[in-house]
Formats: C-alpha cells, structure tokens, sequence
C-alpha cells in the first residue's frame, strides 16, 4: 500500500529508537514475568502495588539520554501483561493514580521525549493477568492452579476485549499524535489466545480510525491482512538477512534488551557490552531494518547506571558515526561486504559505510568498486582514506578481481567503538 509506505518513511530514516519496560515489576526487579514465572496470586502481588512509588522519576533526564544516545523515537509500555496502567485510565483502578505514588505517568513522560523532539509510541499488552474477565490461559500466573481455573471459567474474553478498546480509546485520544502502537501479544492455539479473542479487526479499524498515521506492528494476529500490520518485530534475536514476507522484503525492528531482561532485573548480569550494541544497531541497518533497544527503569523511578553508560558509550559513537545510521539502508546487491565489515547505504546522498568490526593491518579489499569512489574518509575525525586498485605488490602474492579497490588504512585503530569509512561514490 503506497499510503502505508508513506507512513514509514520517518520510521526508515530515524531507525533507533527507545523502549521503556516499567510497571510494578520493577520492585521484585527479578524479570517483567515474574508474576507469571512464579505463580504469583494478585493476592501476594498486590503488595507491589501498595508500594509503588516512584519519587526519583524525571522524564526530563530519560528523554535527554535517549536524545543523547542517539536515539530518534519513545515506546513505552502503557500497560505490560501484569495489568498495571501507567496512566489515569477511567476504566480500571489499577492504575498508578491509585498507587503511593498517586500522579499519572505517561503524561510528562510524553511531554518531555516531545520537548526533545524525539517521536512517540505506545506499547499495550494484549494479555492482563489482572483484569476479572480474562480467561486463564498457557501464560497466565493461575494456569497450574485448578481450582481457580474452575472458579474462573465463565469469563467472558469479549468483556475483556471491549475493556481493551476501551484503554485504547483513551491512549489514542488523550496523548495528541501517536506514532506507533506496539501491541504484545498473540498466541493462538491450545489454551492460547488469538484474533478472534482479542477483536483484532476491531482493534485494528479503532486505532487507524483514530490515528490514520499511525504505524502498527504484527503481534495482532493479522498477518493476513495487508493493512493488519505495518512492521515485523523479531524479538531479542539478529536477523541473518532483510526480513521477508512471501519471498519480498518488509520493514522491519529488532526489539533487543541490555541485558535478559525486559523490566528492571537487580541481578541480572548477561549485560551487552556498548560495543555489542553499536554492532547491533549497524548490523540491522545494514540488512534494512532499525532497532529499538530498551531500559528497564527502576521503581524509584531512574535509568539505573548499566543502563546509562550503555547510553552514554552509544551517543558517543552516533555523535560522530549517525549519517551513518539516519536515512541508511542495506547498500545495494553490487557491493559485497568485506570480512568482518557491515554495509550500510543512504541513496540520497549516495554515500557508502563501511563498519570496521575488526580493525585490520593496513589494507581492506573492498569487491565491485575499483573506479566508483570519488573520496574516502574516516567518519570520526573526517580524515583522509587513500585508495585505488590492487597494489601491484601485493598482487603478484594473492590474485585480487580487477574491480577491487584498496583502502590504505591507518595501522592504528582509530579510537571510536566501531571505525567507519565514508565513501563517497561517483
């Protein structure tokens, strides 16, 4: 749909966005399925949310570190599968403003990425493992539970998709433009729950009714519908190609976290190196995809100090490498990619990159350019690359095609997380 495509398009150029996980989970600070992965009763965690009470939270400071890191758009869970809203919702009183806290969330959280002139998004969870009329399922807390599996049997999943309907009204109304709706998530089958559970075609008409702008992702259930989803998420995994769908290339997002977990987890400790990160953002740039990497805020209510200096090392690399990033894709199909070397492209400025994961000594062979760059430099510094055709020297050693070109690389590795040439191109 040439409509939809036109929606993309900030999403194509930007491709680094936040993601926020933050609900009640964040005071166990042990994973956002913590409810779920320990059996928790709303009972026995009930008393996360009597203590709920974020008194650090300053928006402001999040939104400039995702500025600062380089990042271009906000997703945030508006609700997780807990149940917990982040906002004064008038369809439930589980909601922060009936928590210690007592103030809604999402407001200035939205305000302030604004202010930043960073774009806005909202995650909401198809799941509730709170609300009264959601039917147990393979994922919910009570699942093993029997007895309360037969005191619960006759709720009805169509009051809780109205209830949903409901929220979504709100998120969609009450918070001026929304860019995208990140829904989370289907899983038909036994004892799962699908399409015709969660009203996905009537979700789906009331969010484009409400947002015709809006980009949607594909966790609704409706990837047979062209306009059912706008984007593919593989989630917390690198994609060896561009994603396709039915042999053609779609949009598409890795949603990856610092760590293994998506909520504030004290302990965890399989943290991504700032390096690691780096890679990953140019590795799904250079297969045509973005990347929206996630913190998971503690209850007080900050960014704890793993998580900024994950941002902090990230920023500076996109301080000086991000026309790297902004407006790039997968360079075209006649540029093979070096060893050990990602490949990113903007078509605009017509400006090849070449992401350095291993810095070589001195010469880096690049196949199917021999007499199409016109200059090359380091981006970092804007320091002169000399290049041409195969030495004569190291020719007579090892065979090179006629159209490689060589670039005489500084012995040194420049001192930046991931070095990048810029070639410009004839």
């Amino acid at each position: 749909m040439a409509e939809a495509k036109e929606h993309m398009k900030w999403w194509q150029c930007d491709r680094f966005g936040m993601f926020i996980h933050w609900g009640l989970y964040a005071l166990p600070a042990r994973h956002e399925w913590v409810k779920s992965r320990e059996r928790i009763s709303d009972e026995d965690y009930a008393k996360y949310f009597e203590h709920f009470n974020p008194d650090l939270y300053d928006p402001s400071r999040w939104a400039r570190a995702a500025k600062n890191a380089g990042m271009k758009y906000l997703v945030v869970t508006s609700k997780h599968h807990e149940g917990f809203c982040l906002w004064d919702s008038k369809y439930t009183d589980y909601k922060v403003t009936n928590t210690p806290y007592g103030k809604d969330l999402l407001k200035p959280m939205v305000q302030a990425f604004r202010e930043e002139g960073l774009r806005v998004g909202f995650y909401y969870s198809l799941l509730d493992w709170h609300h009264p009329q959601y039917p147990v399922d393979r994922h919910h807390p009570m699942r093993e539970d029997q007895e309360f599996r037969e005191r619960t049997r006759d709720r009805d999943v169509r009051r809780y998709a109205e209830y949903m309907r409901n929220q979504v009204q709100e998120l969609l109304t009450q918070f001026g433009q929304i860019d995208v709706v990140f829904y989370d998530f289907s899983f038909p089958g036994e004892d799962g729950k699908g399409r015709d559970d969660w009203e996905s075609e009537e979700l789906l008409e009331l969010t484009r009714r409400l947002q015709p702008n809006i980009i949607i992702n594909d966790r609704l259930d409706l990837l047979d519908r062209p306009d059912g989803w706008d984007f593919k998420t593989p989630e917390q995994f690198m994609v060896r190609q561009w994603v396709t769908v039915d042999g053609e290339r779609v949009p598409w997002e890795t949603c990856q976290t610092f760590s293994g977990s998506w909520g504030y987890h004290r302990q965890e400790a399989t943290w991504k190196s700032v390096e690691q990160v780096v890679q990953m953002l140019v590795d799904g740039v250079s297969k045509g995809g973005n990347l929206l990497l996630n913190v998971g805020p503690t209850a007080r209510g900050e960014f704890d100090r793993r998580a900024m200096d994950r941002l902090s090392g990230v920023g500076e690399w996109m301080k000086r490498h991000s026309r790297s990033i902004y407006g790039c894709t997968q360079a075209p199909d006649e540029f093979p990619t070096p060893q050990h070397c990602r490949l990113t492209y903007n078509p605009e400025t017509r400006r090849l990159y070449v992401h350095v994961f291993a810095w070589p000594v001195g010469q880096l062979y690049l196949d199917g350019l021999a007499g199409k760059v016109e200059y090359a430099q380091l981006l970092n510094d804007a320091s002169e690359i000399k290049f041409g055709p195969r030495d004569p020297w190291h020719g007579s050693y090892e065979k090179a095609a006629a159209d490689t070109l060589m670039l005489y690389l500084p012995i040194p590795k420049p001192d930046v997380t991931v070095p990048v040439v810029e070639l410009f191109l004839k």
